[in-house]
């Protein structure tokens, strides 16, 4: 690697590490003789940085360069920073280089915006095309929609993309033309419409032609800034929850506000970002993929926003000690699910154990059940606990809170060495 490449790399990985919407692929596709790597199904590699966000091994811009001035934005055309572009060529062959030395197993590509969408997403529909067609490259490819794109370059990308996503980044319309008036959702909403037609386009094919180029098998993702504006828990979660409805879409990500721009009066004036709210919406978006929840469960108009103390399968219960407690060898597997300190494994366990013999205490602990939040919700036959009602929410809340408090250096130190 020369030094320029090393220095544009450096330049523009930094640039990339605000974008967090890349994570396990979620295909699979083996390595084939004349061909260069495979996808398995944990997707491309990844590390955590210290405030929980997640950091690809090869997270590239192909420029930061960028024809828009959106507020919130590091690489916005008014910022004096430093610039650099890469070349397609440049790109492809980092890429391969990289992978064989063992480095990555895939590409997250973005880029800013230069001169207009299409140049920009054809630039980058021919890297991705090089890779696979070109070089043979077999791994996991994500690469970043630009909105505005048409829809001959989205469905182009589709075919060598594992993954495509488009970034929402401003949940509502009149907050995203306050921070950037050059932008509108329909601008993002299209491509993502392009993608999910795509993916049932390729379902269809592939019952009837076996061998039918498959269109971005993992789907697609998009990204949510949260704190920039007034949008409330509800407002965003809403948002989340309509777009869960195609089954194209796999993951919401929810991106807290980092104050880059500070000296934009539009924004809003904080030290850090809101870890704990994105924390918990994150906690709300499990609930409605895994749990059955719906986002109105969650977030309503008495309760627009996601309690910070406390997580929101918690919240809705004390909420709600009308449906507690749950008798566990009796109940359903969907009510069993809404229990707190009861996670999808363990419910799963319990309704098959049940069969065998009674469920009791020693054997929920067994099957990873917190009981520590659990026992006020729950009663299989010889728990000594007082329940949520005879107690109340409140007094619950308080005594679960309390023994946060006070076992929150040893869950500190847990993080570090998991028991």
């Amino acid at each position: 690697m020369n030094d320029n490449t090393l220095e544009k790399l450096t330049i523009l990985a930094e640039s990339a590490k605000y974008d967090v919407s890349c994570s396990s692929s979620g295909t699979s596709r083996k390595n084939r003789a004349g061909m260069t790597g495979s996808a398995e199904g944990w997707g491309i590699c990844h590390s955590f940085t210290e405030d929980g966000r997640c950091v690809s091994l090869l997270k590239i811009m192909m420029t930061n360069s960028c024809i828009y001035d959106c507020a919130y934005c590091i690489n916005r055309r008014s910022n004096d920073i430093r610039r650099a572009t890469f070349t397609e060529k440049e790109l492809v062959e980092l890429t391969i280089e990289f992978y064989r030395r063992n480095y990555i197993e895939g590409l997250f590509l973005s880029s800013g915006v230069i001169r207009d969408p299409d140049y920009t997403m054809e630039k980058m529909v021919r890297i991705i095309k090089d890779l696979r067609t070109i070089h043979r490259y077999n791994g996991y490819i994500h690469m970043k929609s630009i909105p505005g794109a048409s829809r001959e370059l989205v469905n182009e990308a589709g075919l060598y993309a594992d993954r495509l996503s488009v970034n929402i980044e401003i949940p509502r319309e009149e907050n995203l033309k306050l921070l950037a008036p050059e932008k509108d959702h329909t601008s993002v909403f299209m491509p993502m419409k392009y993608i999910h037609q795509g993916v049932l386009a390729s379902k269809e094919n592939h019952k009837k032609f076996r061998h039918a180029p498959r269109f971005v098998p993992a789907g697609q993702s998009t990204q949510m800034i949260i704190g920039a504006t007034s949008e409330s828990d509800k407002d965003i979660l809403s948002l989340s929850s309509a777009l869960y409805k195609r089954e194209s879409m796999r993951r919401v990500y929810y991106s807290g506000y980092i104050p880059v721009n500070s000296y934009d009066n539009r924004l809003p004036v904080i030290d850090r970002a809101p870890l704990v709210r994105e924390n918990r919406l994150y906690q709300a978006d499990w609930l409605m993929r895994f749990y059955g929840f719906n986002a109105n469960e969650i977030v309503d108009d008495s309760y627009p926003n996601l309690d910070l103390e406390i997580d929101p399968k918690l919240a809705w219960a004390l909420r709600h000690p009308e449906v507690f407690p749950v008798d566990l060898n009796k109940a359903d597997h969907r009510l069993i699910l809404r229990v707190p300190g009861i996670g999808v494994k363990s419910a799963r366990l319990i309704v098959t154990s049940r069969r065998y013999g009674r469920i009791t205490a020693p054997i929920l602990k067994k099957m990873g059940v917190v009981m520590k939040k659990a026992q006020y919700f729950i009663t299989c036959g010889e728990l000594p606990y007082l329940t949520v009602n005879e107690l109340n929410p409140e007094a619950v809340r308080n005594l679960l809170l309390q023994n946060n408090r006070k076992k929150a250096p040893q869950n500190q130190l847990s993080m570090i060495f998991p028991e």
